[in-house]
């Protein structure tokens, strides 16, 4: 039987360091924690990153690029703003309830004080970009007639604020026996509620 080759690939590199990051958190972690955990040297895992902030931002952009093409198109079209607004909240919710990504806002909300470098990369690669996709979202609605909102930009950091407090229930309260929640469940609450305060009601005949 042929052995199995060495994973050098950065795909088995950010997997392997996904569990140990889960975890140990941020500042538990070690390189050559990463490095046993991926079947590596460590020297042969400081080839592929330089230290252990690159590596946790490495998955940090490796989240964040994966949930968002999915989460709401590029090109709004003349797709309903509700539909838009659904979809992104369902679609987060799902994700984030997922351990290999809600670990991330666990780290950062537990550590970031101690390292507020990170903290900042996450706020500007994930929570901004996910707050912008909501405010053109919500933009679009209003200019189509379908949304009433006179301030879109605090109108999205309602919507980013209860997906990251899912994600941070089911990794940090639930362990210590807080009631488990529906991620679905919850999706399709906070939907309505949303959309219960930003559609436009049209007066009857």
């Amino acid at each position: 039987m042929p052995r199995p080759s060495v994973p050098t690939r950065r795909a088995d590199i950010l997997n392997a360091s996904r569990a140990v990051f889960s975890a140990r958190g941020f500042a538990g972690t070690r390189m050559e924690d990463v490095a046993a955990a991926a079947g590596l040297s460590k020297a042969a895992l400081y080839l592929q990153f330089d230290s252990k902030e690159a590596l946790f931002k490495a998955l940090v952009i490796e989240v964040i690029e994966a949930t968002l093409p999915s989460a709401a198109p590029a090109d709004l079209a003349d797709i309903a703003a509700s539909v838009l607004l659904e979809r992104f909240i369902a679609t987060m919710a799902d994700r984030m309830a997922d351990p290999e990504v809600a670990f991330v806002p666990q780290v950062i909300i537990g550590e970031g004080m101690n390292f507020p470098d990170l903290a900042r990369f996450y706020h500007d690669n994930v929570v901004a970009r996910g707050l912008a996709v909501v405010d053109a979202i919500i933009r679009h609605g209003t200019e189509r007639g379908e949304f009433n909102c006179d301030d879109p930009a605090m109108a999205s950091r309602s919507v980013v604020g209860a997906l990251l407090l899912t994600a941070v229930w089911r990794m940090v309260f639930e362990p210590v026996g807080a009631a488990p929640t529906d991620p679905a469940a919850m999706a399709h609450s906070h939907a309505r509620i949303v959309l219960d305060g930003l559609l436009v009601r049209k007066e009857p005949a």
